[in-house]
């Protein structure tokens, strides 16, 4: 794959805490560059202040003591400091000029090289700095009185310039030393701050992961009481976040009485339905044997026998998906798929002569816990369906297996009809959702198999789903493993 075609990696989002420290830190380094520029900035001033003071009281030394009859080592008064230069230019000639060596505390005759830097200076200027031969100087020039001539005094640089690089290098050291301090005080107080948000968070996503749509859901997550205190910015979220959950579990809870209220009128109502509908098909089928009809009125007893039989299957399955909905609707027990499975479809392959039938069992015991009626249901509408649905001669294929990464049991109906409409197939388990012409077949269809053999699916803890497209259509059912292995069951425990 190219690197063109690789996907943008996203960047990592900075969190409220992270951001907080950045700003903190940044602030941090801001202030302390800026102390340290000051700082700094005041010692240059404050030495460089001194090192004028220093050389201003050498040169009126030098110029006090200073003789035109005196030698170079005599322009050096008393008391004066290691490295200090004085020389004497009469006439733009150099008559004696000497430094003081800072190790050794000698006289040292200045060379030829210092001469030109020290013949450019302005007499009674302000102090200049020059590079020597002996290194950098600050250097003044004054009048000699006794001469009529120069007198130059200077005073090295190098103490005070290295003065203020150890005192800048500190002050680099503690400023950095202040911030990394700062951070991790600052991670430390900013994450003990956040520990309440972090916990509201976390109960915000547990509620945000409970399948709300399952019906008969508890939200007993709550804000800590401690978390919920109003205000502060924490506990008025948390606060809010309470009111939020309380307000969605009473929704919750009103939604489940609404539906077991629907549930429960369904079902009376199918089955208060059961006995007029079969007293209508009875007395038609009645008429039927014992009257003489016309042509037309035969046709017209005839649809009223199909339309009550219709009618009835409808009621019998409004009545049955009702009572599957009722948590204590199921008896579990042991059960083999494969051979649930195998026994449906070969009554298939007897009654259902025009389609191709064929079972395969990837392994011959698939233990499973079920209901066997309610399951057989599943199976037998899921064949069902590919019969009604898939024109003459298409083949219908029949798969159980085992899972062994998710130790599940995997009952597969794929069949070779028209397929599903692509803009009807994510709501093929709706409840009184029909396919298009393609998979209308010719039966009559109520819209309730498919919701039925979902909430079986469901209440077994399993999974139903389907894909298609033209000449491929497959429904997959995954139910638990009994043991959870797929191993060999006893016979005792096989249906």
């Amino acid at each position: 794959m190219s690197l063109s075609s690789r996907p943008a990696r996203r960047p990592t989002p900075y969190t409220l805490q992270r951001r907080l420290l950045v700003i903190l830190l940044g602030s941090l380094t801001l202030v302390c560059i800026l102390l340290g520029l000051l700082y700094n900035a005041g010692m240059r001033q404050t030495l460089m202040s001194q090192l004028n003071e220093q050389l201003n009281q050498a040169a009126n030394r030098a110029a006090t003591y200073s003789t035109p009859q005196h030698a170079s080592h005599d322009l050096f008064a008393p008391g004066q400091a290691s490295g200090t230069l004085n020389a004497r230019f009469v006439d733009g000639n150099l008559t004696a000029g000497a430094w003081l060596d800072e190790r050794t505390g000698d006289i040292i005759t200045i060379t030829e090289d210092d001469v030109k830097p020290l013949l450019s200076l302005e007499v009674n200027s302000k102090p200049v700095a020059r590079t020597l031969s002996l290194g950098n100087y600050l250097l003044l020039a004054r009048p000699d009185q006794g001469s009529g001539g120069v007198l130059i005094t200077g005073l090295p640089t190098e103490p005070t310039e290295n003065a203020l690089r150890e005192m800048a290098w500190l002050t680099l050291m503690i400023g950095v030393l202040t911030v990394i301090s700062t951070g991790l005080a600052g991670t430390w107080a900013i994450g003990r701050s956040f520990a309440p948000l972090k916990r509201v968070a976390a109960v915000a996503s547990s509620v945000a992961r409970t399948d709300l749509e399952t019906g008969r859901v508890e939200l007993n997550q709550r804000v800590a009481p401690h978390d919920a205190i109003p205000g502060t910015e924490v506990g008025n979220v948390g606060r809010a976040l309470n009111a939020l959950i309380d307000n969605v579990d009473s929704a919750l809870k009103v939604r489940d009485r609404s539906q077991a209220q629907m549930r429960q009128f369904v079902a009376d109502a199918s089955h208060e339905l059961r006995t007029p509908l079969s007293a209508i098909r009875g007395y038609t089928e009645l008429l039927s044997a014992t009257e003489h009809f016309s042509d037309d009125g035969r046709r017209s007893v005839n649809r009223v026998l199909e339309q009550s039989s219709r009618m009835s299957t409808l009621v019998e399955q409004l009545l049955l998906l009702a009572r599957l909905e009722e948590s204590n609707s199921y008896k579990m027990h042991p059960a083999n798929l494969a051979a649930l499975a195998k026994e449906i479809t070969e009554d298939f392959e007897v009654t259902s002569t025009d389609h191709q039938w064929s079972f395969t069992a990837k392994t011959p015991q698939v233990p499973i816990n079920c209901d066997s009626s309610a399951l057989r249901r599943v199976i037998t509408n899921l064949l069902g369906n590919a019969r009604k649905h898939t024109s003459v001669g298409n083949s219908v294929s029949v798969s159980v297996g085992v899972d062994s990464v998710s130790k599940e049991a995997v009952l597969t109906v794929a069949d070779t009809g028209e397929g599903i409409a692509p803009e009807f197939l994510p709501h093929v388990f709706e409840r009184f959702t029909r396919a298009d012409t393609a998979r209308s077949g010719a039966d009559g269809t109520t819209g309730l198999g498919l919701p039925i053999a979902k909430s079986i699916v469901e209440a077994h803890q399993g999974t139903i789903t389907v894909s298609s497209e033209p000449g491929h259509t497959v429904f997959e059912v995954r139910l638990p493993l009994a043991n959870g292995t797929g191993q060999r069951q006893d016979k005792s425990d096989q249906d």
